[in-house]
């Protein structure tokens, strides 16, 4: 019986060995692809050692820090206030949709899902924010359109708030005395440590790597996040290596340009952050904090 358990752990771990590697290899190729020449990636392809090492990609990037800087420290910043007001304003939804004696729930819950199917379309929503709103070269261009509020986040952490916090925990509570903000914040959000670590990645991710509202409205450069300024480096190398006539003289220096290890290194700035921040989270997504609040 012992050397069948030894066995099933064995064949566990070795399953999830291969599997760690699967997941870990394309990183380790996208690392070293940026760390090749461009002209060995073109005759050999992306290998994990390279052929030809070279930090040209580096270097053209390095030429830009004073960019890359600034646009980091507004994509910090817009991560870090959209994923704490959208979290406010998703649990603030999310927690009365999940009582039951919430008037009009079935038909509020039914106005989120929809949100899900349904938008305006681009143009009105671009009229919207930057006629009506006037958000054009904002900060607040990057925070709130498409990205504050998520209907999928409410109605997940609805569901957690449902099935999760013991009913017998919030009425103990109104016993003692307690009002809806005590038991929402006292008791009901340390309650709910997984689902907000789990909702809030999300919520960073989807900040950290947007570059769609960038795109649609931001022009000055003061305000360009990091996905956005590399998006438009990549671009003006694509222009110039695909017009290398209307260069001139600058032609050779052109056709150099690592094209190929830049795309791998721009890739590789711009997930570090996440992979840096991933291990605080991972722990809350399969730990759940509510065993045992209530005795049988």
């Amino acid at each position: 019986m012992v050397q069948t358990s030894r066995l099933y752990q064995w064949s566990i771990n070795i399953i999830m060995l291969i599997f760690t590697i699967f997941c870990v290899f394309p990183f380790v190729l996208l690392v070293s692809a940026s760390f090749t020449d461009d002209l060995e990636i073109v005759r050999t392809g992306y290998k994990l050692i390279p052929n030809q090492f070279s930090t040209a990609a580096y270097q053209y990037l390095w030429n830009n820090s004073a960019d890359i800087f600034r646009s980091y420290g507004i994509t910090i910043f817009i991560t870090f206030v959209g994923t704490l007001a959208g979290m406010l304003m998703t649990t603030m939804v999310a927690y009365p949709l999940s009582r039951k004696e919430l008037p009009f729930r079935n038909f509020l819950a039914f106005y989120v899902f929809f949100t899900l199917l349904f938008n305006g379309g681009l143009v009105p929503t671009y009229l919207l924010y930057t006629n009506f709103f006037d958000f054009k070269n904002t900060i607040l261009a990057l925070i709130i359109p498409g990205l504050l509020v998520n209907g999928f986040f409410i109605i997940l952490m609805r569901t957690f708030f449902a099935t999760s916090i013991p009913t017998a925990v919030i009425e103990s509570a109104y016993i003692d005395g307690a009002k809806e903000w005590r038991v929402f914040y006292g008791i009901v959000l340390p309650l709910s440590l997984p689902v907000l670590a789990t909702v809030g990645l999300f919520y960073a991710i989807l900040y950290w790597n947007d570059w769609f509202n960038g795109l649609i409205y931001i022009t000055d450069k003061n305000y360009f996040s990091i996905q956005n300024l590399l998006n438009r480096i990549l671009l003006d190398l694509q222009f110039l290596q695909s017009n290398t006539q209307q260069v001139g003289k600058g032609a050779e220096l052109v056709a150099k340009l690592p094209l190929d290890a830049m795309r791998m290194a721009m890739a590789v700035i711009g997930i570090i952050p996440l992979i840096c921040a991933y291990p605080f989270f991972q722990k809350y997504f399969v730990k759940g904090l509510t065993i045992g609040a209530v005795k049988g």
